[in-house]
């Protein structure tokens, strides 16, 4: 077993590559891996809650099922802090599952982590 940091930059504003690590942390806790689910830049809109319901990448699952089966399968989902902030977004906003994090924890989790994949 692998231990992964997963993270995503892209929301609403580019449905598939907002779906793309969703996609990846689900696969890569179906192979049996530990992972963790990092949102930054515009990612963090797509933990608020009722915005995956809106976001289908280009031949891709949607959001909305993806999210259902992370939150299922229980792999943390962190928000950047900063870039929540700036989106006016708190932690009463987000999914169940998903928590507010600062930069030293994301720091922190990609040293003690085997592979880090960046969407």
């Amino acid at each position: 077993m692998a231990t992964f940091i997963i993270s995503g930059s892209r929301g609403t504003d580019d449905p598939t590559m907002a779906t793309l690590p969703f996609m990846a942390a689900k696969t890569a806790k179906e192979q049996g891996h530990d992972v963790v689910l990092w949102l930054w830049n515009e990612a963090v809109t797509s933990a608020r809650k009722g915005s995956a319901n809106h976001v289908v990448g280009v031949n891709l699952t949607p959001l909305k099922d993806l999210l259902a089966a992370i939150q299922a399968a229980n792999i943390p989902v962190w928000v950047c802090g900063a870039c929540a902030v700036a989106r006016q977004i708190g932690q009463g906003d987000l999914v169940a599952g998903a928590v507010i994090k600062g930069m030293p924890d994301y720091i922190k989790a990609v040293a003690e982590r085997d592979r880090t994949v960046t969407f």
